[in-house]
């Protein structure tokens, strides 16, 4: 496979994560500006939602409301035809912010979280992988994760693959009928890298964003590096999404840091061979 380059579809962007291709739209939240955007058929990204809080993983429930992670207040808010509510308290459940989540079939979310306090420079800590359930109960969906953060469900459901920020990994788990997790199993080893945002092709291999390197990584299951699409210069990739007419525009979420800062986040995008899964 031939490596990819980018093209700058947006910028003067707070710092965006969480792409999502929804609609025939490409979806991401901007958390340092507090809104979630769309990006239309033609012309730059428009607001869709403005929290009081900074917005992170979006995912949608069979019914199409969309969820929305809200990070500091560490909730999970519905939003659809009766406007924007919690669906689930995760403070419980969490420590410090909650962060991205990927939604099954049914309507089960999983939701990851820091675990430490990133912001100060604690040393990083496990914590749990929460699930949240159509009726907003949660519960412990697998403990001992170092800073899970983005994720992916296979076609049939069956398989949940974590990045494992601070763990330097991917990781797999079995999913039963009724959102159980088991088999925990590393999917890809990645020294030196700190997976972020990931997102499924049709030959399962996961792309990852690299968070501290200017790159997306095509992984294959058991961590060989199948391909790299280097970011636009000065910037580093922190979250990625396939998407397009034909599924084989990799959208991916770049800023120089996550830290607040100039604005300088950007929407970038290249074509890629395989397409979403």
């Amino acid at each position: 496979m031939t490596d990819p380059t980018t093209t700058v579809l947006a910028d003067d962007l707070g710092f965006p994560e969480a792409p999502r291709w929804h609609g025939g739209r490409l979806w991401f939240s901007d958390f340092h500006d507090r809104v979630v955007r769309r990006m239309p058929a033609a012309g730059g990204p428009e607001v869709v939602l403005e929290l009081d809080d900074s917005p992170s993983g979006l995912g949608w429930l069979p019914d199409g409301d969309l969820l929305v992670v809200s990070m500091v207040r560490r909730a999970l808010l519905r939003v659809g035809e009766r406007g924007t509510r919690v669906h689930a308290d995760l403070s419980a459940a969490t420590r410090f912010r909650a962060n991205d989540l990927v939604v099954d079939t049914a309507g089960r979310a999983y939701v990851s979280s820091f675990g430490f306090d990133l912001e100060s420079g604690a040393e990083p800590v496990a914590t749990d992988l929460v699930r949240v359930d159509p009726d907003g109960s949660v519960s412990v969906a697998a403990p001992d994760v170092v800073f899970p953060n983005g994720m992916v469900l296979g076609p049939d459901g069956r398989t949940l693959v974590v990045a494992e920020t601070y763990g330097a990994r991917l990781t797999a788990f079995d999913v039963a009928a009724d959102g159980s997790l088991s088999g925990r199993r590393v999917f890809a080893e990645l020294p030196g890298v700190a997976p972020d945002g990931i997102c499924l092709d049709a030959e399962g291999q996961v792309w990852v964003a690299t968070a501290r390197t200017p790159e997306v990584l095509r992984v294959r299951d058991g961590g060989e590096v199948t391909a790299r699409v280097a970011v636009g210069s000065g910037s580093l990739s922190y979250a990625c999404a396939l998407g397009g007419d034909d599924g084989r525009t990799l959208f991916v979420c770049t800023a120089p840091s996550w830290r607040p800062g100039p604005r300088a986040g950007r929407i970038e995008a290249a074509q890629v061979e395989v397409p979403a899964a």
